[in-house]
């Protein structure tokens, strides 16, 4: 969305990522990114830490499952997403405002580590299985082994839709595959 504050962070996270669900069923995994800033001192000659950044975050469905499953305490991540300011009252009538990072995409850091990549398995809304991914078309098809594309000519070649003039125009390859059965 447009005028949002986008924030990077890397650190490391300080807790394993807690999930949980909505009633409604939509998982969010929520988790702290620790960043402690480290500068050269050239009078001491050492290394001093600089104060401590805690970032709370959250990270919603597919992706607070496949953050659960996959990163864990002390692990160092890069972390990209939406800054937004929450602002509360505590019991006492104090007035306090909080930081959360809304996180769009997280990644371990490969900076020290090594890491190996497993894609996850979509999940498909409407049900039934993704045609795309399976081959098959889960709509009504004359062979199993028709490709999803064959429906538009399936469609196309009832003769209710040419009685009335409709006649679909496919490049002449398209076409000449579709009567070869190709």
């Amino acid at each position: 969305m447009a005028n949002e504050t986008t924030v990077t962070i890397t650190g490391t996270l300080t807790a394993d990522p807690e999930l949980r669900y909505t009633p409604s069923g939509v998982a969010v995994a929520n988790f702290t990114i620790a960043n402690n800033p480290r500068h050269f001192d050239k009078a001491s000659g050492a290394w001093k830490d600089g104060d401590p950044l805690f970032l709370r975050c959250a990270i919603w469905r597919d992706a607070a499952e496949n953050v659960t499953n996959s990163l864990s305490k002390g692990d160092r991540v890069i972390a990209s997403g939406r800054l937004v300011q929450k602002s509360y009252e505590t019991q006492a009538g104090e007035k306090r405002t909080s930081y959360e990072l809304l996180v769009d995409e997280i990644g371990p850091s490969l900076k020290w580590a090594t890491v190996k990549v497993t894609k996850a398995s979509r999940s498909t809304s409407g049900g039934g299985e993704d045609p795309w991914t399976s081959g098959k078309s889960s709509a009504a098809t004359s062979t199993e082994e028709d490709p999803p594309f064959s429906l538009f000519a399936q469609y196309y070649s009832r003769p209710e839709l040419n009685a009335r003039g409709i006649q679909p125009t496919y490049p002449a390859d398209f076409m000449a595959d579709v009567a070869s059965g190709a």
